[in-house]
């Protein structure tokens, strides 16, 4: 019987992690992803893997929280190895650059970037010799944002430190890389006026919100034998709406 390898996805229960977990489950993965606030969506994705034939399973932790992502240094999934880390948990806080305080600063680094971190090196005993990584960045890390200057400055740290760590493991022959989407049509952008949103479009080249499914087929291909070749890039997927 062949061993189905084994993805960690973290916030993989919502959004773009939901697709994630999705794709990836039918690319021949088993998947263990990670939730924080809500159980119910995770097991909806958790039973859809399941009924197409994979194995899944939801877990919460909060990724500002050392202690439960230490707990999954000692997960019996852990035992598997893991072929393969996904992370994409995040939070996003529309606060402009002038009005930001240091707090609100501390908060989104702490969950966005030394969340990401403390995952990593959690999980880094685990991961198998060949193992690939995508971190889930943002076109914000480089455009900038007046509307979120503290998640765009977590999502720049974010990228250049997996960079960083692309060039340590590179070595060991692990891949790191980088998705940094535009508009993806999520929770972030479902409070939008109908207005807001016709103005997006209008912006993007391609006339159009990106999907999660859509990033979900990036995930895919930069974890796949397909990017062998591929580490330490950033592949921006934002319809033409920045060109760095």
């Amino acid at each position: 019987m062949t061993t189905r390898p084994v993805v960690l996805v973290t916030g993989g229960g919502r959004g773009i992690g939901a697709a994630i977990s999705r794709r990836l489950a039918n690319d021949g993965y088993d998947v263990l992803l990670t939730y924080n606030t809500s159980s119910k969506p995770a097991e909806m994705v958790v039973d859809a893997i399941r009924t197409s034939g994979a194995d899944a399973l939801a877990v919460k932790v909060d990724c500002m929280d050392e202690g439960e992502v230490g707990l999954l240094g000692i997960h019996p999934w852990m035992n598997r190895k893991i072929d393969a880390l996904v992370l994409n948990h995040g939070r996003y806080d529309r606060i402009s650059a002038d009005d930001m305080e240091l707090a609100d600063l501390r908060r989104t680094m702490k969950a966005n970037f030394e969340g990401a971190v403390n995952v990593f090196k959690v999980i880094q005993p685990h991961l198998s010799p060949n193992a690939s990584m995508v971190v889930i960045g943002s076109q914000l890390a480089t455009r900038g944002s007046p509307h979120g200057a503290d998640y765009a400055a977590s999502k720049a740290a974010l990228s250049t430190w997996a960079r960083s760590l692309a060039l340590a493991v590179g070595p060991e022959g692990k891949r790191v890389n980088v998705l940094a989407p535009g508009y993806v049509d999520t929770d972030i952008l479902a409070g939008d006026s109908k207005e807001k949103r016709e103005q997006r479009i209008e912006e993007v080249p391609l006339k159009r919100i990106g999907t999660s499914d859509e990033m979900a087929s990036i995930v895919s291909f930069l974890l796949s034998d397909d990017a062998a070749y591929i580490t330490g890039a950033v592949l921006h997927a934002n319809g033409g709406l920045y060109l760095p």
